[in-house]
């Protein structure tokens, strides 16, 4: 009972001098989080080139990779970024808006051994690396991606390094709740940035390529709930969706060989955090009415 006391007690308070409730105040405090996600994403179409080949596999389907879950892969420092991630720092600028920058380490892998459709030309040379079996003339032909044909996984990951502007608000401002003892806010947000993928791609049995290489562009809206408890912890799932374009794929070792595609996606986020206040609120001076 003396815990709902303090609960409610405080919201209850008004503003001596304008008479309204006191909601609670963020600006000027910092927060961060890391957590985890699982993805989805629309079938997309990815065209491939290089020196004698230019091919697309239309409506092609992929997933998420989804790491077991055990504390080993999941709160072992070194093996932090194994798993889908997300991490985020930012900053109150208002009360009840933030500015931040975040990465979302999601995983992409392109179903092995669907039959898609294929459209285009390959007609690799002897001096050519990678395997002539697959040359031919293809016309939105009927094709199942073996291995050999192609791989693309961005599992390293699918990086979406962003910055992001969001409004967060209390919803226990309205019920009279203390917001020193718990706050439940709503939080939507909208954000934009690169993507820098590990790709791993597996081309005309070519050599198999798999490095870093910014690659495109994302954009992003998010809602969610976050829940912190006494003004220091929070926990809070998110859903966001968004879209990629990704012009710039590195497929193999030669540069002239490349890929692009783009499709949307949807994230299902869970994250843990801490905000603090960096500078203390200057407080008004009550000065006598002349």
């Amino acid at each position: 009972m003396l815990l709902i006391g303090h609960l409610f007690s405080a919201t209850a308070q008004v503003d001596d001098t304008m008479g309204k409730r006191i909601k609670t105040q963020n600006k000027g405090k910092m927060y961060f989080y890391w957590g985890w996600n699982t993805a989805s994403y629309s079938n997309s179409d990815i065209r491939f080139k290089g020196n004698n080949y230019d091919y697309t596999i239309h409506n092609a389907s992929a997933q998420d990779r989804i790491s077991p879950i055990s504390i080993d892969k999941y709160l072992y420092i070194g093996n932090i970024t194994i798993p889908q991630t997300n991490a985020r720092i930012g900053y109150y600028f208002h009360d009840n808006w933030n500015a931040s920058i975040g990465l979302d380490h999601m995983k992409y892998v392109l179903n092995q051994y669907q039959t898609a459709s294929v459209s285009g030309t390959i007609n690799l040379a002897e001096t050519d690396e990678g395997t002539q079996l697959f040359n031919g003339q293809y016309n939105t032909t009927d094709t199942i991606l073996y291995e050999e044909f192609t791989t693309l996984e961005h599992t390293d990951g699918l990086n979406y390094i962003h910055l992001e502007v969001a409004r967060v608000d209390n919803i226990g401002d309205y019920l009279a709740i203390n917001p020193d003892i718990i706050q439940i806010n709503i939080t939507e947000g909208l954000g934009a940035g690169v993507l820098y993928p590990k790709t791993n791609a597996k081309v005309l049995n070519k050599e198999r390529y798999d490095q870093f290489h910014v690659s495109g562009y994302g954009i992003a809206l998010k809602g969610g709930i976050n829940i912190t408890f006494f003004k220091n912890f929070f926990i809070q799932a998110e859903l966001k969706g968004g879209f990629i374009d990704l012009p710039n794929i590195r497929t193999t070792t030669n540069k002239s060989d490349s890929a692009s595609q783009h499709f949307f996606f949807v994230q299902q986020n869970i994250t843990f955090g801490g905000v603090f206040r960096l500078f203390n609120r200057k407080k008004k001076s009550k000065l006598p009415l002349q």
